[in-house]
């Protein structure tokens, strides 16, 4: 049987695509068929928001795209000196939880230290936040436009 995955490759150690070499343990013949484009949006107001981690409780990165973003903030705003020297120890003062294994690897590049990594989708991270956090103060939460109509954490 053939499968058609419509995402982005994604090479592990073996270099090929996890999904693809699962589905073929299963006898399925997979074909990847990429993301057209992406696009960032709103850097100019993250990168702002990262320059004042005064301003919030914590960090909550989303997905591998969202630490991209910091990435890219970081190198477009030639921030990556003042990361070194201070923004990032002041972010790991404060709370970083992350959604997945992978984001939590990207975010260690980075220099910051995450917890949630095995929750496994954004409802659970929610949880695992308000059991173990007070909710005082505002976090970041770094998330793709589409994930914007569901709210990680209710009432």
């Amino acid at each position: 049987m053939k499968v058609l995955l419509l995402k982005d490759s994604k090479e592990d150690d073996s270099a090929q695509d996890p999904y693809i070499r699962e589905l073929a343990l299963h006898g399925l013949q997979a074909t990847l068929i990429p993301v057209l484009s992406f696009e960032f949006m709103s850097l100019s107001s993250l990168s702002e928001k990262l320059s004042h981690p005064e301003d919030y409780g914590g960090l909550i990165f989303t997905s591998p795209r969202a630490v991209e973003a910091v990435e890219l903030c970081l190198e477009k705003d030639n921030k990556t000196e003042v990361w070194e020297k201070s923004l990032k120890e002041n972010w790991n003062a404060k709370s970083v939880y992350v959604v997945g294994t992978a984001t939590a690897s990207l975010v260690g590049k980075i220099g910051l230290d995450a917890e949630g990594e095995h929750s496994g989708n954004a409802e659970k991270l929610g949880e695992y936040i308000c059991s173990s956090r007070s909710q005082q103060a505002a976090w970041l939460v770094l998330q793709a436009a589409v994930e914007r109509n569901h709210c990680m954490f209710r009432n």
